[in-house]
């Protein structure tokens, strides 16, 4: 027989946005600052409450985006983190927040709106060494974004993601090295990146942006998943024997 959902206790769901980029040769992560109760004033993810019985939580996402930062979904890598149930993270009551995870190479200055009263971007090494604080279990929930994003630049082609439409194998080199807050061995990684059949497709032109002799450019290709793998601490700045 169905369950009589009538006695079963309430609980709001909520999204909440872990966005991150490579901005200023840092790897930054997108903060608000709270207008409203509880925590007004503190620092937290941006996020909200699903507004309708009917609203798709995907759309959640989108719209919480748009609404606290002026950021749309269609510019930026968009995919579920975990979800958080601690029946204490909120004061307001029983709350459970889906969070999403987000990356975009250096994404501009966030425009504040909803219940935001600011929005910026905060390094990530300030929250995870507790020089930044976080409002609910915010701490918590970037700690395991931070350590998704990295792992994800070792298994797939998301370290393109950070950036622009065409790019040399430094520049990709420099992010994995800001992401991964490592300094990587130049002749290694190159080989390492070219050998993943479909992730860097040659443009034909080169350039000289580096500041060194002219350096040939990439476009991200069709491969999603990096194989080999890049595995972080097998590619420290020193030659392989």
């Amino acid at each position: 027989m169905p369950q009589d959902l009538q006695h079963r206790p309430k609980v709001a769901l909520a999204v909440d946005l872990a966005i991150f980029t490579v901005r200023e040769d840092r790897f930054q992560i997108l903060l608000v600052e709270r207008a409203n109760q509880p925590y007004r004033g503190q620092l937290a993810l941006p996020g909200g409450f699903i507004d309708t019985d009917d609203e798709d939580i995907d759309v959640t996402a989108a719209r919480e985006l748009a609404e606290e930062t002026g950021l749309t979904a269609d510019r930026l890598h968009l995919e579920q983190l975990r979800t958080y149930g601690r029946p204490d993270r909120d004061p307001r009551g029983r709350v459970v927040t889906v969070c999403y995870l987000a990356l975009m190479p250096d994404l501009p200055i966030p425009v504040a709106g909803g219940d935001a009263r600011s929005a910026r971007w905060a390094p990530v090494d300030a929250i995870l060494t507790g020089e930044v604080h976080l409002a609910f279990d915010h701490q918590v929930i970037v700690s395991d974004a931070v350590e998704r994003a990295r792992g994800k630049l070792e298994y797939s082609s998301l370290g393109a993601a950070f950036c622009p439409a065409e790019f040399t194998i430094s520049e990709l080199r420099r992010v994995y090295e800001i992401v991964w807050g490592q300094q990587l061995d130049p002749r290694n990684f190159h080989r390492k990146i070219t050998s993943v059949a479909g992730f860097l497709v040659p443009t034909g032109e080169r350039t000289t942006r580096d500041g060194g002799r002219p350096a040939a450019l990439y476009r991200r290709g069709p491969a999603t998943v990096m194989h080999p793998p890049i595995l972080r601490g097998h590619n420290q700045n020193h030659s392989e024997r």
